[in-house]
């Protein structure tokens, strides 16, 4: 079968042919239909990911929808395993799998159940996101950052503050629920005072940065806080901006934060799959705003050059 193959962690993957799979025990072989090309399959691919080890080559690609010998259609999250969903087939566990209605946009739910699912799961499982809450997104510009923004919306968040560097994009977020957006560019101070006066007061932060901007958002948060008694969740879910952030002692002595993580090993495979039929369902709905560009799958070398540069979710189509 015809397969993306990463040969070496410094080079994207090439369309090649791969060994076609078999399945075993309660596993089944899925003709693949859409995967996402997600920034957590690009850290897979370069070996950068907390989950990485150095077997080669493997076949990228953690989620995708695709079609059994039984004819349902099923969006699949894969383990950890060198032969992902980026690939013509693949062997799942149908168990970490639902079956999606007849009619599903393939391209839709590939493209939107990862970025959506980051938010998602960190709302339900690693705080419980109450209706009337205020949210910041930080990192709102992102593809993750933009679905944040609807599902905090969905989820009946009160004020939904959007942050982010690039001002187009920003200026979009409105329209997908944000009620108020702060730009991360320019002098840090006076970014630090839009925070300040936008999203001092908000109970949760939803962070796709990390980094140093994390840690000046952080300190501006704090040192405007109304009420620093007030609990504050900071759910801790991408690096883009680094994968360290020097945090002050003293924003944590001096406000009533709490500093979690949202991932694999943070939130379970139970608790995540556990979800995943409420976000199929608001998918399939059509509930969210997907800006999704489908890919042959052999322009992979080129699509993976793309991803890079652009905010649209790549979807590969190992079937055309």
């Amino acid at each position: 079968m015809k397969a993306a193959v990463v040969s070496s962690f410094d080079t994207a993957p090439r369309y090649e042919d791969f060994p076609a799979p078999v399945a075993g025990g309660d596993e089944m072989v899925v003709d693949v239909l859409a995967t996402g090309l997600h920034p957590r399959v690009r850290s897979q691919a370069d070996g950068s990911h907390y989950t990485s080890t150095a077997e080669l080559p493997l076949v990228p690609g953690i989620d995708g929808v695709g079609r059994g010998a039984d004819g349902l259609l099923r969006y699949f999250i894969l383990p950890d395993t060198t032969l992902g969903a980026m690939a013509e087939q693949t062997v799942i566990d149908p168990r970490r799998s639902v079956v999606l209605p007849a009619g599903s946009d393939a391209v839709a739910v590939a493209a939107a159940m990862n970025p959506a699912m980051s938010s998602w799961v960190a709302l339900r499982q690693r705080t419980q996101l109450q209706a009337g809450q205020d949210v910041l997104v930080l990192g709102a510009t992102g593809s993750a950052g933009q679905m944040a923004v609807q599902v905090a919306a969905l989820f009946g968040a009160r004020r939904i503050v959007a942050a982010g560097r690039d001002a187009e994009r920003l200026a979009a977020l409105p329209a997908l629920g944000a009620t108020d957006t702060v730009l991360l560019d320019g002098d840090a101070d006076a970014v630090a005072r839009r925070l300040g006066q936008a999203a001092a007061d908000v109970d949760v932060v939803v962070d796709y940065l990390w980094g140093a901007p994390t840690a000046a958002a952080m300190v501006a948060l704090v040192t405007d806080r109304t009420d620093r008694g007030k609990p504050l969740t900071w759910i801790e879910i991408g690096s883009v901006a680094g994968p360290d952030a020097t945090i002050p002692s003293a924003a944590l002595r001096a406000a009533r934060l709490q500093i979690v993580g949202s991932g694999q090993g943070s939130v379970s495979t139970r608790e995540i799959l556990a979800e995943l039929p409420a976000l199929a369902a608001e998918i399939t709905r059509g509930t969210f705003d997907v800006d999704a560009r489908p890919v042959p799958l052999a322009d992979v070398e080129q699509a993976w050059a793309d991803s890079a540069r652009t905010t649209q979710r790549i979807v590969l189509l190992p079937q055309g």
